[in-house]
């Protein structure tokens, strides 16, 4: 039977609904973001409180300032849209693969990836989007290359693309699944919509200081399924997720009181043994009033099995926000806290909240390492 998924629940409609979810191992992780070439250099850069902001070469703003974004180097600039994802994901890509080697024979491999959305500065189509990760994958993967999915559906589109990952490896379609995410806002069109929009930050008498820095990354994840004693090594396990919707969106007027991201922190908590208490939050908030107060109301809903709601991780003050590169990169800082020994404890929460009302959560659970 065909693993089929709930776009709003991330329920496996192909599974047994009647036991708890099997963990996934994380296996390797890949990054490319404005602090670092590769994940460890991000996580350590992250730990340090690096910062990879920067004036844009050309782009001003309406005060006539040069617009602060966070970009990557080492991509041409010139490259834009589908090309431009491609070649930041590229390096992320490479990285999470390292474990199964070369060649044209080997593991299934699906793919499920999360992408940006449609907006001024994407591409017309956002098949292009896809189809142009799907020809990187290919390359990488050849005949190994399994199913394939985009999830075109910004900072959610992560745990999207897990929920995803999950259903295949249980349904045995896949011997392995790579989740990842890609995304840049710093295409033209993309920076002169964001100031439109009110949503750009700057720190002038006609800025926004309560809009975010636009970043652009690419995060990747190799999964296989959570086996016996000779599990693979890796660096986490994932034990759940849960997906929402969100009804009243930014910039609508109306009053956001958490309720979509609550249906996904209490959905990913059901799948957790109620006597555990999640020790770590790592989360997408970018400095928008609306994000805070949103997480203020579902975190206040879901403070039973947190040990702290208040205490958590938002990195977009370090590579801005990154949008559908989300959830990988988050689950990398999560694990090498652990790996570390700065973790607070072995389970973190990780949640995503997109423009569009799609909202994600995954808890995750990693060893932490003692310090001497």
């Amino acid at each position: 039977m065909s693993a089929r998924v709930d776009a709003d629940t991330g329920v496996d409609r192909g599974a047994d609904s009647a036991g708890a979810p099997q963990p996934l191992r994380v296996i390797e992780i890949g990054a490319f973001t404005p602090v670092g070439g590769d994940a460890r250099a991000t996580a350590a850069a992250v730990r340090a409180g690096l910062c990879g902001f920067r004036e844009h070469a050309y782009m001003v703003d309406t005060a006539g300032e040069p617009m602060r974004v966070a970009q990557v180097d080492g991509i041409d600039a010139a490259l834009s849209g589908p090309a431009r994802l491609a070649a930041l994901l590229a390096p992320a890509l490479v990285q999470a693969l390292a474990p199964l080697g070369a060649g044209g024979d080997g593991p299934k491999v699906g793919v499920a990836v999360a992408l940006p959305p449609m907006r001024p500065g994407t591409a017309a189509d956002p098949a292009a989007a896809v189809d142009a990760v799907r020809a990187l994958c290919r390359d990488r993967l050849g005949r190994r290359l399994g199913p394939f999915q985009g999830f075109a559906s910004g900072h959610a589109g992560g745990y999207q693309a897990l929920a995803q990952a999950r259903a295949w490896l249980r349904d045995g379609q896949v011997d392995a699944a790579i989740v990842a995410g890609v995304d840049s806002y710093l295409d033209p069109l993309t920076l002169e919509w964001l100031e439109a929009e009110d949503q750009l930050h700057g720190a002038g008498p006609l800025n926004n200081a309560w809009g975010f820095i636009p970043g652009e990354a690419a995060g990747a994840l190799l999964l296989t399924r959570r086996g016996g004693g000779d599990a693979p090594d890796g660096w986490a396990d994932v034990l759940a997720v849960g997906l929402g919707r969100e009804s009243k969106l930014n910039k609508s007027g109306e009053v956001c009181i958490g309720e979509g991201l609550t249906q996904a922190l209490r959905r990913a908590l059901d799948e957790v043994p109620e006597e555990l208490v999640i020790d770590n939050v790592v989360c997408d908030m970018n400095g928008e009033a609306y994000r805070a107060d949103e997480y203020g109301f579902s975190g206040l809903r879901v403070r039973d099995r947190l040990r702290d709601p208040t205490d958590f991780l938002a990195p977009a003050d370090c590579w801005g926000d990154v949008g559908a590169a989300g959830l990988p990169l988050h689950l990398l800082l999560a694990a090498s806290a652990c790996r570390k020994g700065h973790a607070k404890g072995p389970l973190t929460l990780l949640w995503g909240s997109s423009d569009g009302g799609g909202r994600g959560a995954a808890v995750i659970r990693a060893d932490v390492a003692v310090r001497a």
